[in-house]
Formats: structure tokens, sequence, C-alpha cells
């Protein structure tokens, strides 16, 4: 039996309007080689000026992972030549980073937790990027400079679960701070995994190698399972140290395997030194004091929401694991609605209709009208299977709550003499189902809901319509 090592290099891209060290703009998607200058794309006697913005935030990541801050940190060169990096070296932080330990907790479905260290978070410049054609290679220098983060965690996950739970926490909380948009898509949001294998009851940690650049919760759970069952096999095979060696791989999404990119640098060969251009950066006690200050995180709006709103711990969770959707929920509420009901038709009704790529943020039915809806399933207006009707007629056509339940006529009967004309109708017709009420078969009381309900053609109110037969059959 084998234990599995997993420690995670998160990238992520801090959304400050300039790079770290130029003012070019960090705008996604402009043509090729636009948003660059001397700095950026490593001309001779270009000198860098850092961006303060990027060490504000620094701060606030630091503050919500609880960790130590450095309030004196220094730039290092790190030393290494690839197509995308025009200096020859990255501008990065090595011995002194600007965030040191801290720690972040994740949460398992069976409600138990585990904390999950994190050694270092340290500025550096992003690389530009390379545009692989048949027989020729191009490259692109707009994102060369971007400011990043990168957050390394300790080698403390034992799962692929784990590590999906860390990354989704860890992007959870970037998003609620506000440091980045965290777009996984346009690689704003990254990372790099680190797999081992051991016996297990051995303490030693073997040979690891690198998964790079994943930006896919799907694709890291599926890498690191195939790159657990290579290691494995190559251990029950005896081949172990031939084919198990310090790499950087790749995952190839549409095989389902990782491949050898190239062989894994040591810090060392990195040549690291602190860079000459570049003074140590000092935190003042006035922006310690400032840039402390962080908003609600992701685990404090969860214990709110639970004592405010009396919802289940669970429910609690997924409302709150993304910040669009804890801000949806909050909105729904302030229509005047239960968090019961809120969650409900938030998390299974709404949730359930988004397809195509559709998100809270572009759904046609927003938190007051979703809201709206189920104020009126609470006041009586409609029933909850007429709001389904409702919520479906909305999803494809403009309207108001109130002109679709008149549109579609699902305004519920709530009027006792309209609803006990149609109960003494059936009543009358079916005097043996009474008799068989009457002699303790309790059952039958079923039948007689549904064929009231039926008779009105679902527009009486069921709470109405128990209250009234309880008293006819009294």
């Amino acid at each position: 039996m084998f234990e599995v090592i997993i420690g995670l290099e998160v990238h992520v891209q801090l959304n400050t309007k300039t790079k770290l060290f130029c003012s070019c703009a960090t705008s996604f998607g402009e043509d090729p080689n636009t948003n660059i200058c001397p700095v950026c794309i490593g001309l001779p006697g270009a000198l860098p000026v850092l961006n303060k913005e990027a060490v504000h935030k620094a701060i606030q990541l630091g503050t919500a992972l609880k960790s130590k801050i450095n309030q004196k940190s220094i730039f290092n060169r790190k030393n290494y030549f690839y197509p995308d990096l025009p200096n020859g070296y990255q501008i990065s932080q090595f011995e002194v980073p600007v965030v040191g330990l801290g720690e972040l907790v994740i949460d398992f479905e069976d409600g138990t937790q585990k904390t999950i260290g994190v050694t270092r978070a340290h500025l550096e410049t992003d690389a530009g990027k390379n545009i692989h054609a048949s027989n020729y290679s191009k490259v692109d220098l707009n994102r060369s400079g971007t400011p990043l983060l990168e957050i390394v965690s300790e080698p403390d996950m034992r799962s692929a679960q784990e590590a999906i739970l860390y990354l989704k926490k860890l992007h959870s909380i970037v998003r609620y701070i506000g440091i980045s948009d965290a777009n996984m898509q346009e690689g704003s949001f990254r990372c790099d995994v680190n797999v081992s294998i051991r016996p297990k009851g051995d303490d030693k940690l073997y040979t690891r190698c690198e998964i790079k650049n994943m930006n896919s919760f799907k694709f890291i759970e599926k890498a690191i399972a195939y790159e657990v069952q290579r290691q494995i096999e190559a251990w029950e095979d005896g081949v172990y140290e031939q084919e198990v060696v310090q790499e950087t791989r790749l995952f190839d999404p549409d095989s389902g395997e990782t491949r050898s990119m190239r062989g894994k640098e040591d810090a060392a060969d990195y040549r690291y030194f602190p860079d000459p251009d570049l003074l140590p950066v000092i935190i003042t006690d006035e922006m310690m004091d400032k840039y402390t200050k962080i908003p609600e995180l992701p685990d404090e709006k969860k214990n709110r929401f639970i004592s405010q709103y009396q919802i289940k711990p669970i429910d609690a969770s997924i409302i709150t694991s993304s910040l669009e959707m804890a801000h949806y929920f909050e909105s729904m509420l302030e229509v005047g609605i239960s968090g019961k009901n809120a969650v409900t038709w938030l998390t299974v009704e709404l949730l359930g209709r988004l397809k195509d790529g559709v998100t809270l943020e572009t759904s046609p039915v927003d938190a007051k009208m979703l809201g709206t809806v189920v104020s009126r399933i609470e006041d009586g207006t409609i029933s909850g299977k007429a709001a389904k009707e409702v919520l479906d007629y909305l999803m494809e056509n403009e309207a108001s709550v109130d002109e679709v339940i008149e549109k579609l006529g699902l305004k519920q009967v709530s009027d006792d003499g309209a609803i006990l004309e149609i109960i003494d109708g059936i009543l009358a017709s079916n005097q043996d189902k009474i008799d068989e009420y009457k002699a303790g078969k309790q059952k039958i009381f079923g039948f007689f809901v549904g064929q009231v309900m039926k008779a009105s053609k679902g527009s009486a109110n069921p709470q109405k319509v128990n209250e009234l037969l309880k008293q006819r059959l009294s």
C-alpha cells in the first residue's frame, strides 16, 4: 500500500491595472506584443519600478491565510533561459518572501476539516507566452511582467480530493478579498502540481514530479490520478528509480496522460541573487493597519449564514463556495423570504436550469426575481409546483413574476367558500370513501386531497384544502 504526497504551487495573477515593474496594462486578449515597453521586454538599461498595489494585495492574501507577513522582503533574479523570458531571468522572491508561513482549512462533506500548511506566498513577474505552430514558434510578450503571487503549500495533501478542496477554497478566498478575477480559462489562477508516493508508514519523501500549468479542476484531478498510478506501477515493477525522476511533466487532456517535458531544476540551478536594480520592499506599520483589514472570508460568511438564517452547514458551504452565489443568496433574502426556501430555490431549482455556459451572473432570472417567486409561495399566492412553471417561463421570457402568474393563470384559490364548494361536491359523490375514512382508514384522506386538487386544476391552496377537508370530515 502506498501513501500519496501532494504539494501545490498556485500562481494568482493580481488584478492591478499595470504590470509589476512598469506602467504597461495587464488587460487580457489584446493583439500580440502591444502591451509592452523596454522594461517588460528586457531591453538593456531599462529599470524596474515596483507597483505598490501588488504589495498591498499580497498583504491582504497573507492576512486571509493567517500568515506571517514580512515587513521587509527582497526581490531576486531567478536565472533560466526560455524564449518567453526576455530578460533571461525572472524577478521573483526567494529567501525572504512578502508572505511567510500560514494555513488554509479545507472542509469535507462529512463535516470534518483538515489544515493544510502554506509555506509562503511571493511576488514575481509572469513570463510571456509561446505559441507553437507546425514547424516554428511565436512569442507574445503581452503577459511578460504581469504581477503574480505564487502560493506554495506544504506537501500536506494525501489525495486528489484534498488537492481540489484546497484549490477551490483558495480560489474562493482570492475572489472574496478581490485581489484577482481568478479566471482559470485566462490563466489568472493556475497551478503546478507536485506528486510523489511512499510506502504506507514511511516518513521519507521520495522523488516528486511536477505537473506544470494546470488551469482546470477536472484536469488536475485526472492528472494526479494518472501520475499516482504511473509511479505505483514503476515501484511495483522495480523500475521506480529509472522512471520516476525529478522532472517537469505536462498533462494531455486528450489522452489523460502526463508526459515528460524537461528536467526539474533545484534552487541552486537558478542561481538566485538579490536584484541589484530593486531596493528591499518595506511594509510600514501604517500599511499593515490599512491592508490587513479584509472583507468577510468564506468561512466567516458560512458561519454567519448558519446562525443568522438557520440553514444547514452543508447548505451554507455550498452557498458560500463562490462570492457570486453568496451575494445572490443575500440579495434574495432582501425580499423577506426564509433562508431555507432561498437555499432550495437557488441551489436546486435555479442552478438546475442553468445550462450551456449560463452562469448566475448571466442568468435571465436575477436574485430579486427569484426571491419574489419564493415569496409568492410563502404568502400563498402560488403553489410550489406553479412556482416551477413561473421560473421556467422567466428563464425564456422577459416579464415580472406577477405578470407571469396572471398570464399562466397560476394564482392559488385560497377563498374558503370556493374551496368548500369543490370539497362538498367531492364528498357528495364518495360516501363509501367517507365511511371507510370514519372507520379508521386514515390513508383515504390523501384520496380526498387529490380529488380536490384535480377538480381545482391545481389552483386550490393545498394548506387550505387540508384544513377545510378535516373540518368537513370531523
